[in-house]
C-alpha cells in the first residue's frame, strides 16, 4: 500500500507513464484503476468498437448538463473505466495533432512543448508500419511500444474520397502525420494484428509483469496533503477507506473530467466553489475544472448506390460471420476501426492551418450504433477543430462517489455555427464530386431541404454529437498565468509532489483525435518526474500551405 510513485489512472497517459517510470527497475510504481479488465471482445475487436463506449462496465456514464446552445440536450461524455482507460473504448484513431498547435501550447506559456520538442517524444512511442501506403518514415518512430497502422482501404469509397478531395481542389497528403498535415489522404489506427492497440496492450500488462509496478483496483477519493505536500491517496476498496502512501509523488492521470474533480476534492481549485462544498482550501487555483474543450462533430450522411457498403454486414448472419472471422483469424472487417480515409482542410483564406477534420465511414452508422434506415450508405463525420466555446467541470458535491458537473458550452461563439454551416456545406461539395458520381445516391441527412443558415443551424442544434475529446480543463502555463493549473513540467502549482499528466493540461485542443497527444503527455511527464533530459529538439520543418492567406484550398 505504499510506492515511490503513486499513478491515479490507467489510461492513455497514466499507462504510459507507470511503464517509464518503471522501465529501470530503479522506483516502485503503484497504478491505482477503478475499472476491470481489458481483456473482453467487445474491447480486443476494433470493428466493435461502438460498444464498449455504451457500456456500463468500461463506461463512467458520464452525461453533460443542459447545452444552452443546443436546445437543452444532454450530451453523453464517455470515459474509460477499464485498464488502459479511454484508449480502451475510444474509436482507435490515431492523429499526433497539427505542428502549430503544439507550437502554440508553448506560445501561451507551456515553454518546452512546441512541436519541435514533442516530435521526438512521438517517435520514442510509435512503432509505425505504412502497409505499403506511402508516408514519412523520417518523421516517424519504428521501435515503440504503439503500434500504428493504416487500413487495407479495398473499398473503393475510400479511393473515392480522396479524389473527390482532390477534384474540389484541396490538397492531398500521404501522413497527416508526418510532414504535410493538411489534405486528403489515407487514416492511421492503433491496431495491431488485427487488436486494438491500447495503451493497456502498448505498455501497462508488459509493465505490470516487473515486480517493482502493481496495480491496485479501487476508487480514488482524493489526494492526501500534509504540510503542502502530496503524500498519498485516499482510495475505497470493498467499502473501506484508506491511505496509499506516495514516498516520492502522486502522479493525476484521471481524465479530463475526473482529474479536476479528484483535484478540487483534495482542495485544490477555485476557492469559492470549494468553499461552498465545505472543503478546506489548500491551493486556490481557478483554472481547476475550467478552460473545457471538445470537438463536436456532425454525420453527413449519403445513399450509396451501389451495394458495396458495410451495411451487408448489418444484420445477425453478417454480424455473426464478422465476429467469427476475427475471432479465428484476426482479419476482416472486425479487424479495423473501418476509419480509413480522412481529410484535414482550412475553413478559409487566412487560416494557416487545418481546422475542420473529415473522418470517412462507408456505412451510415452512428456511434451509438443505430444505423440509417435508408440501407446501404456512408458518411463523413465534420466539425471545427478550434472552436472558442469553453465549459468547465465542478463539483456537485463534496461526496467522491457523486459525478461532477459537466457543462462544455457547446455552440456559445456566433463563429461556430459559421464554421459549422460551412463544413456541412463543403461536406456536399465533396460528396458532389465526379469521383463519386458512381456511388452517390440521395442525401440522408441533413436531407436536401436544408439549405439555409436557419435550416442548418436546426440541424446542427439537433444532431450535433461530441467526438468524445475533452481537455483542457487544468491548463498547462506559466508560473505567473492564474489560469494555469500546473507548470510546463505537469506539476501543481502550489503543492510539492504532485503532477497531473493528461488531456485536462492541454492549453488548447489540438485538432484530430487526442489518444496520441495523451500517450505523448505521458512519456515526455515521464522524463520530467524522473528528472532526465528531455530528448533532444527536432528541427524538422513541418509544410504550411503557400497559399494559406489567399485561399482555402
Amino acid at each position: 500500500m505504499e510506492a515511490d510513485f503513486v499513478v491515479i489512472g490507467s489510461g492513455s497517459a497514466g499507462g504510459a507513464i507507470a511503464s517509464r517510470l518503471s522501465e529501470d527497475g530503479a522506483h516502485s510504481v503503484l497504478v491505482l484503476e477503478y475499472g476491470g479488465t481489458d481483456m473482453g471482445p467487445f474491447i480486443q475487436m476494433p470493428g466493435a468498437l461502438s460498444y464498449p463506449m455504451n457500456m456500463k462496465r468500461y463506461d463512467w456514464g458520464f452525461w453533460s448538463d443542459p447545452e444552452p446552445h443546443l436546445g437543452g440536450r444532454r450530451l453523453p461524455c464517455p470515459r474509460g473505466k477499464v485498464i488502459g482507460g479511454s484508449s480502451s473504448i475510444n474509436g482507435m484513431v490515431y492523429v499526433r495533432g497539427h505542428a502549430k498547435d503544439f507550437d502554440h501550447w508553448a506560445e501561451s506559456g507551456a515553454d518546452g512543448w512546441a512541436y519541435s520538442d514533442v516530435l521526438p517524444y512521438f517517435k520514442r512511442m510509435e512503432n509505425w508500419h505504412s502497409g505499403g501506403h506511402g508516408g514519412d518514415p523520417e518523421w516517424r518512430g519504428n521501435d515503440g511500444p504503439l503500434h500504428v497502422t493504416r487500413g487495407p482501404r479495398t473499398n473503393p469509397l475510400f479511393e473515392a474520397f480522396v479524389r473527390a478531395g482532390e477534384q474540389a481542389g484541396f490538397e492531398t497528403t500521404d501522413d497527416y502525420n508526418g510532414e504535410k498535415g493538411e489534405g486528403f489522404g489515407p487514416f492511421e489506427q492503433t491496431v495491431w494484428k488485427g487488436r486494438r492497440w491500447s495503451v493497456a496492450n502498448a505498455y501497462l500488462h508488459d509493465a505490470l509483469k516487473r515486480p517493482n509496478c502493481d496495480m491496485l483496483r479501487c476508487f480514488a477519493r482524493r489526494v492526501v496533503i500534509e504540510g503542502g505536500r502530496a503524500v498519498g491517496v485516499e482510495i475505497e476498496r470493498d467499502g473501506e477507506v484508506s491511505v496509499v502512501r506516495a514516498r516520492r509523488e502522486v502522479i493525476v492521470s484521471a481524465s479530463a473530467i475526473n482529474s479536476p474533480k479528484i483535484l478540487m476534492l483534495s482542495g485544490i481549485g477555485p476557492g469559492a466553489h470549494l468553499a461552498e462544498h465545505d472543503i478546506e482550501v489548500i491551493a486556490d487555483r481557478a483554472g481547476v475544472g475550467q478552460n473545457l474543450q471538445d470537438h463536436l462533430e456532425l454525420y453527413i450522411q449519403q445513399a450509396s448506390l451501389q451495394p458495396i457498403t458495410l451495411y451487408k454486414y448489418w444484420n445477425l448472419v453478417g454480424k455473426a460471420w464478422v465476429g467469427a472471422q476475427w475471432l479465428f483469424t484476426k482479419t476482416g472487417v472486425g479487424a479495423g476501426n473501418n476509419f480509413e480515409s480522412c481529410a484535414f482542410v482550412r475553413s478559409k483564406a487566412g487560416v494557416e492551418y487545418p481546422d475542420i477534420q473529415f473522418h470517412f465511414l462507408p456505412i451510415a452508422v452512428r456511434y451509438d450504433g443505430k444505423v440509417a434506415a435508408e440501407g446501404h450508405g456512408f458518411q463523413a463525420h465534420t466539425g471545427p477543430m478550434r472552436s472558442l466555446s469553453r465549459g468547465r467541470v465542478t463539483l456537485n458535491s463534496a461526496d467522491p462517489k457523486d459525478d461532477p458537473s459537466i457543462l462544455f458550452n457547446y455552440m456559445s461563439h456566433e463563429e461556430d455555427w459559421i464554421d459549422f454551416r460551412h463544413a456541412i456545406r463543403l461536406t456536399r461539395e465533396i460528396f458532389a464530386q465526379e469521383a463519386f458520381a458512381p456511388y452517390a445516391g440521395k442525401e440522408i441527412q441533413p436531407g436536401v431541404d436544408a439549405q439555409s443558415d436557419d435550416d442548418l443551424d436546426a440541424f446542427i442544434r439537433e444532431h450535433a454529437e461530441s467526438a468524445y475529446h475533452p481537455c483542457g480543463t487544468m491548463k498547462m502555463g506559466r508560473l505567473d498565468d492564474p489560469m494555469a493549473v500546473v507548470d510546463p513540467e505537469c506539476r501543481v502549482i502550489g503543492v510539492e509532489g504532485l503532477r497531473v499528466a493528461d488531456s485536462s493540461i492541454f492549453p488548447r485542443i489540438p485538432y484530430g483525435n487526442l489518444n496520441a497527444p495523451s500517450i505523448m503527455v505521458g512519456e515526455k511527464a515521464a522524463d520530467h518526474i524522473l528528472g532526465k533530459p528531455m530528448l533532444p529538439p527536432s528541427n524538422a520543418e513541418p509544410w504550411i500551405n503557400p497559399r494559406w492567406r489567399e485561399s482555402d484550398r
